[in-house]
């Protein structure tokens, strides 16, 4: 059974359909990410889930339960909600920010404090400097963390994120990202995120869903967006120029090296992917190098003239 099912949902306000007969599954563990243009009904399709705005027409279920059979506070203490800009209380602290949850489920002291110093551990922000700090004193960067710290305190099994990045500088906007990935790696949330980005969405999702005009055009793995574009808009908001580098990026090194070889000066991870590899070649200079595991022994090796090739493929 899917984490959620969202079946023929429409949203309308008065005549205008904001979002048109929309269903997709999201299966648990995984990250979907609701991509589409400004005014494409992405956002709103997503605060349905958590009953933010009510639904005009459909079905969205959550492990198995109708959202609207569910009291509406008990269905948000359950579902991680982080949006751009934070939504901060500006007048509470970091350790405090964190605790709102958790203080509502009435969780005793010992427990929320102890939650607090894991979440910012996790977050690389130290206890001791940032517990005790206010919103304003923290950079955007922070903030972001914090308010996704916030947003995971009482440990859903489902977290919203509304363009959670938007605000972020691109360098810390990396960063976020991947901090995200380890976060949700780490615990198995299931995440929904709304972009309109749609090389964050590549970096981000395991299912990818296009929306424009209210209409769903294609809900699908990264992989089979690029490659198999179910309508033009689809394959214009993945852009064609650098189609080839994009597959790269979501193709794993260790899939595609040759045997390993002695005597190459130079080693990548065998975690990085086609287009990180090519860009590291590049940047050391080198025309073949040695694929190493995560104990540094060499399983393979990968040659420029191998990596342009399987780019031309893809």
């Amino acid at each position: 059974m899917s984490m959620i099912e969202i079946r023929n949902v429409t949203k309308r306000y008065g005549t205008a359909t904001v979002v048109d007969n929309v269903s997709m599954n999201v299966e648990k563990g995984e990250i979907t990410v609701i991509v589409g243009t400004s005014g494409s009904g992405k956002s709103t399709l997503m605060r349905m889930i958590n009953r933010l705005v009510p639904i005009t027409e459909g079905q969205i279920f959550v492990g198995g339960q109708n959202v609207i059979d569910v009291e509406v506070t008990e269905l948000r203490r359950k579902i991680g909600y982080a949006i751009q800009g934070h939504g901060l209380f500006p007048h509470r602290t970091v350790a405090q920010n964190i605790a709102t949850v958790p203080q509502l489920l009435d969780w005793d002291s010992a427990r929320i404090a102890k939650r607090v110093e894991e979440l910012l551990g996790l977050f690389n922000l130290d206890p001791a400097t940032f517990a005790d700090k206010y919103p304003h004193q923290l950079s955007g960067g922070q903030q972001q963390r914090v308010g996704v710290a916030r947003a995971l305190a009482a440990e859903p099994e489902l977290l919203l994120m509304d363009e959670p990045f938007g605000a972020l500088d691109p360098v810390i906007r990396g960063k976020a990202q991947d901090d995200l990935l380890a976060i949700q790696k780490q615990f198995g949330t299931t995440i929904i995120l709304v972009t309109h980005d749609m090389d964050e969405a590549f970096h981000l999702g395991n299912q990818i869903a296009v929306m424009s005009q209210g209409r769903l055009l294609q809900c699908s793995t990264p992989e089979k967006i690029l490659t198999e574009p179910a309508d033009p808009f689809v394959q214009q908001l993945t852009g064609t120029s650098d189609r080839a580098l994009k597959l790269m990026s979501l193709l794993p090194l260790k899939e595609s090296m040759a045997p390993a070889k002695s005597g190459l000066a130079y080693a990548l991870p065998q975690s990085l992917s086609l287009r990180d590899a090519l860009a590291e070649m590049i940047w050391q200079g080198v025309d073949e190098a040695a694929v190493e595991n995560g104990e540094k022994a060499a399983v393979g090796s990968i040659s420029m003239s191998r990596l342009l090739e399987l780019g031309r493929k893809a």
